[in-house]
């Protein structure tokens, strides 16, 4: 659990004034790559003796995977007639054996909790005691690791070309142009609060870590190579295959070029999904399209491979006579369950990533052509959905040439 004895680290160094990215952490000399707020939710870490400590992450762990189930469970719409607590925890356990879960459990990473937090969020609805805090756990997710942030990002963007419809709308029809207080729709409040959010936890450590928070910001956020080598097979990112297919730890332009083109048309999926009302779709797409232009995704952070499998089952139960989504789903879930990506040479310091021939290059690139795949699927689930909704919107009755709107009464 190397990961999460550097996290324990991380709290002695806040709690004693200590340079939080100076010197490497522990003996597997880790450098500090969250922003100082992780610091801060990490002391607690330093309470307990380390065998305790492990046994309660273990646990907590656990936990949260039980969580995401049932929320990504919530998310795509669970029929009411399974039971809850058996479907549940007998999806959690097998999604144990998925390898970015075990890897998770095994380093004592925090990658489980960040999903929750943010699919707690995207799991609102308006009848929920909760939604008008929605917003709140991606911001958090954000303060802890930066990477999350993107959900803020295709909220905005899927809340304005909502608000931007609605004008269209009323446009077409004749019908007055709407008030700000009615274009301020839910994702756009949930993108606004996940953004106050982020900036509290920003000031929050830039109050109790100031020198820590000044180095962060203006020093670390802009080194992708901290978090280490970039060609290392567990690195199943953009970057990371690019890196492996160029032979070269620079892979410059080329990763550039990639990862701006997958952020546009993740948002535009994701935009799309929320539009056609598919959250659980949308929310994978953005996690898929985060993983994907992250400078580094480790194989322990796909662990919304879990919401993903969810997804893809859930729909094949809905299509008893469309097999090609059972295939889907078993080979979603052999993909993560295999562990092929550490069939390769993969010894530490050697950096033999750096020579694959073509089949190693594509065992370990097994994640990001996987989210490709779900992307290219989503888009077309989101595109025939927004058909569909057209389809359905009833016509209003079409005005007189003559015919004039009202002006309006005022009080």
């Amino acid at each position: 659990m190397v990961d999460l004895m550097v996290y324990r680290a991380e709290g002695w160094a806040a709690r004693a004034g200590q340079d939080l990215y100076g010197a490497p952490f522990t003996e597997a000399q880790l450098p500090n790559t969250y922003p100082p707020f992780a610091a801060l939710l990490f002391m607690p870490l330093t309470l307990f003796p380390v065998g305790e400590m492990r046994t309660l992450a273990t646990a907590g762990n656990l936990a949260l995977l039980v969580a995401l189930v049932h929320l990504a469970l919530r998310t795509v719409g669970r029929p009411r007639r399974w039971p809850r607590a058996a479907v549940t925890f007998g999806v959690a356990a097998a999604a144990v054996w998925c390898e970015p879960v075990w890897t998770t459990l095994r380093y004592g990473q925090i990658n489980l909790l960040l999903a929750v937090l943010v699919l707690w969020d995207l799991s609102r609805r308006p009848g929920d005691a909760g939604h008008r805090w929605a917003g709140i756990g991606t911001g958090i997710a954000a303060g802890l690791k930066l990477t999350p942030a993107l959900f803020a990002v295709a909220l905005a963007v899927a809340g304005v070309a909502k608000a931007a419809g609605e004008v269209r709308a009323r446009r077409r029809h004749g019908a007055p142009r709407p008030g700000t207080t009615a274009l301020w729709n839910p994702l756009l409040r949930r993108s606004a609060t996940a953004c106050a959010t982020f900036f509290a936890t920003v000031a929050l450590a830039g109050v109790v870590l100031p020198r820590d928070s000044l180095r962060f910001w203006t020093e670390v956020v802009v080194n992708p190579d901290r978090p280490g080598l970039v060609e290392q097979t567990a690195n199943q990112s953009l970057r990371g295959v690019a890196a492996r297919l160029l032979h070269t730890p620079e892979p410059g332009l080329w990763w550039a070029g990639a990862a701006t083109l997958a952020v546009v048309a993740g948002l535009a999926v994701t935009t799309a999904a929320f539009l056609a009302g598919l959250d659980a779709w949308a929310a994978v797409a953005c996690a898929m399209t985060a993983l994907l232009v992250s400078p580094v995704s480790w194989s322990h952070h796909w662990v919304w491979c879990v919401p993903l499998l969810v997804l893809l089952g859930s729909e094949a139960l809905r299509r008893p006579g469309r097999p090609a989504w059972w295939v889907a789903t078993a080979g979603t879930g052999l993909v993560f369950c295999s562990y092929a990506l550490w069939w390769v040479p993969h010894a530490p310091g050697e950096r033999s990533e750096l020579d694959q021939n073509a089949g190693q290059m594509l065992l370990s690139a097994g994640y990001p052509l996987l989210a490709v795949a779900f992307l290219c699927l989503a888009a077309v689930v989101a595109l025939r959905a927004l058909r569909r909704r057209a389809a359905a919107r009833p016509t209003p009755p079409a005005r007189s040439p003559g015919a004039r709107t009202p002006a309006p009464v005022r009080p």
